[in-house]
């Protein structure tokens, strides 16, 4: 769903009672690259990132720090937005769900709902996972325990109200026959309908004598349901007059929030009366070593102690290249130092090295590029443009490398380091050096740091090509 070229996406709100690890990192890396390959095909971008502070988990969180709540997620919040700037996320709003915009938009939603007659009150007993701030069921648990976070849940029971989930059940299915690309990888989106096909249940949407969250309006003895009000950020954003006319049109999720954004928040939306987002697209589990991310564990692994050693676009590269979108990968610093020296060192910052080594003191002028340069470089634009659509990140970055493969092998073929008649020279390098701006533009929204600096190195002047050396872009690790 794209409207007048103007392109908005979004990452999930991150709970504060953590700080950015690499899983999460992975799915903001992703949002950004879309965003900015969106952008430089020309369209305006709104790309929202946040935070969600307003789940039981932040006040438990709190407490253990001796903060007060407010204090805390106003910490917690500067923590998320300094790793996002230092890792150069290209976000153009930073929702946080303690802000009044949001908590007006909540309300209002709120009472779209209620109007539609989809809200109401009754009692609830269920088990409640506080990692996940959702109720689940017995045969959902593992030996009584959450799968996931290793923990019992709370058994509670309450006075809630309730949204009319099952009476969405239907509309969705028939939502999903005539919106093929809804989900996506479509493995994912297959669960989502099997899910939604074996029955829809009512669901909480409030918890009860809770101190902190967004007041059910009209009953300040509730609160609104983490999720009911996490969801509504995406509309908090832009607000409920522009959503109607362009709602998101990309939500980049993890799997494990999948069903909050392919069933509940659709069900949302129509009970509102609102247009529903263009597509959501869900990246699987990273893994460290073979181990799942988590807290108790210890094996969290800070993104800012990675960009420290390798570089942002060292880590934006791996992430991508590493890992097929949608499926579940694993990080280990190993693999990443091998595909560091491999790709980045041995590969792009040799090849640009060789080729801007030799330029800077030989005279380039524009010239006719030779066939076999021309085919590489649509054949490389061609593949990108087609896997960056399918969310195929890694075959777009090899499709990359296949063309610098290419200029790698003309560069030993000819070697062009020997080379003495200067007009046989002048037109290898001019080869090679359009090679290179091809690639840089193609590589701009993966490793944006690195294509300025080759965007720098290469100036075209009067008819001429001016080159200069950069500094070494990746220096090998050991």
């Amino acid at each position: 769903m794209e409207h007048n070229g103007e392109f908005f996406i979004t990452t999930p709100i991150y709970y504060v009672n953590g700080v950015p690890h690499i899983g999460t990192a992975y799915t903001t890396i992703v949002a950004d690259t879309l965003a900015r390959w969106r952008e430089a095909k020309g369209e305006a971008v709104i790309f929202s990132t946040g935070v969600d502070e307003n789940a039981q988990k932040t006040v438990d969180a709190a407490a253990k720090t001796g903060e007060e709540p407010h204090a805390y997620v106003d910490r917690m919040a500067d923590i998320w937005t300094t790793v996002w700037q230092k890792m150069g996320i290209s976000y153009t709003d930073f929702i946080r769900t303690t802000e009044e915009r949001h908590i007006e938009t909540v309300n209002d939603f709120w009472g779209r709902m209620d109007a539609a007659g989809d809200l109401y009150k009754g009692t609830y007993q269920g088990l409640y996972c506080k990692g996940h701030e959702a109720f689940m069921k017995e045969d959902e648990l593992v030996d009584g325990l959450c799968p996931e976070h290793k923990t019992e849940p709370e058994l509670v029971t309450e006075e809630n109200y309730f949204f009319k989930l099952s009476g969405y059940q239907q509309k969705l299915l028939d939502f999903y026959a005539t919106h093929e690309e809804f989900v996506a990888p479509s493995h994912r989106f297959q669960e989502v309908k099997s899910f939604v096909e074996q029955g829809l249940e009512d669901i909480s949407f409030s918890r009860e004598k809770k101190e902190w969250g967004i007041p059910v309006p009209n009953d300040p003895n509730q609160v609104i349901y983490v999720w009911a009000d996490a969801l509504v950020n995406y509309i908090s954003v832009i607000g409920i007059e522009q959503w109607e006319n362009h709602p998101a049109d990309m939500h980049a999720v993890g799997k494990d929030i999948l069903r909050f954004h392919a069933v509940i928040w659709p069900a949302m939306l129509m009970s509102a009366g609102l247009p529903l987002p263009g597509q959501i697209i869900a990246n699987g589990f990273l893994t460290v070593d073979g181990t799942k991310i988590s807290k108790s564990l210890g094996n969290a692994i800070d993104p800012l102690d990675l960009v420290a050693r390798y570089g942002n676009d060292a880590v934006r590269y791996f992430l991508m290249r590493e890992v097929p979108y949608g499926e579940d990968g694993d990080f280990s610093e190993a693999k990443m130092k091998e595909r560091y020296n491999a790709d980045l060192a041995n590969g792009l910052g040799n090849f640009t090295a060789r080729v801007l080594t030799i330029a800077e003191k030989h005279p380039v002028s524009e010239g006719k590029l030779d066939d076999e340069f021309a085919v590489t470089i649509r054949a490389m634009q061609k593949a990108v443009l087609a896997k960056m659509g399918q969310l195929k990140f890694n075959d777009a970055l090899a499709a990359i490398w296949t063309a610098l493969t290419f200029g790698d092998r003309y560069v030993n073929e000819k070697k062009i380091w020997e080379i003495k008649d200067e007009a046989e020279l002048a037109k290898a390098l001019f080869n090679l050096i359009t090679l290179l701006e091809a690639v840089t533009r193609e590589l701009a929204p993966f490793m944006p740091e690195t294509a300025r600096t080759l965007a720098a190195a290469i100036a075209h002047e009067n008819g001429s090509i001016v080159a200069k050396k950069p500094e070494i872009l990746f220096p090998r690790v050991k």
